[in-house]
């Protein structure tokens, strides 16, 4: 997707501005953000009150490095960056990141059944549902758009171990969405 000129002027404006400690440009940049990175943080720490900690220390980190930005990006994949790092920050404090133990286990699905079609509140209930190890590196994956070797470096795994627990996420999603349409169905 290409940015339009004008859009880049704004934005650049308001990293401008934000820079000097304009309160209304903070403010701004606050409400363009926010919601988005609430999102992200919750799909990390399923916690809601932890989400909006996370939220809140990272705009404020956003704030007071805001001179560092290079523009190597936009300023929302640099916010979303300082948003994820706290919130696994934060996940870390709360409970320390487990390693998964034991070998490759076989998935409990047929690679022959059927994917019956579920709304996203069951997807969401699914992805909620796993460990917080499988949901942070499923989250960060599947919906933030991290590569493994990304999600190494922000968790300090190995990219094995951020791939073995990806699989293990998703087969695990698989079979809670089938045990759901099989309760309901």
């Amino acid at each position: 997707m290409v940015i339009p000129d004008t859009q880049i002027h704004r934005e650049k404006d308001l990293i401008n501005r934000c820079a000097q400690g304009e309160r209304v440009a903070q403010y701004e940049l606050y409400g363009l953000y926010s919601k988005a990175m609430l999102n992200t943080s919750y799909r990390i720490l399923k916690d809601q009150l932890l989400a909006e900690d996370a939220l809140q220390d990272s705009f404020l980190e956003v704030f007071k490095k805001i001179r560092s930005f290079r523009g190597e990006s936009t300023i929302g994949a640099w916010i979303k960056r300082i948003v994820v790092n706290k919130s696994i920050n934060l996940l870390h404090r709360e409970k320390p990141f487990e390693e998964l133990e034991g070998s490759e286990e076989e998935s409990l699905l047929s690679e022959e059944q059927p994917d019956p079609e579920f709304t996203t509140e069951q997807i969401n209930r699914a992805v909620l549902e796993l460990p917080k190890g499988f949901r942070t590196v499923f989250s960060l994956y599947l919906l933030e758009g991290y590569d493994h070797k990304e999600i190494s470096e922000i968790l300090g795994v190995s990219e094995s171990t951020s791939k073995s627990q990806y699989k293990r996420a998703k087969d695990k999603v698989k079979e809670s969405l089938i045990k759901m349409a099989k309760d309901h169905g």
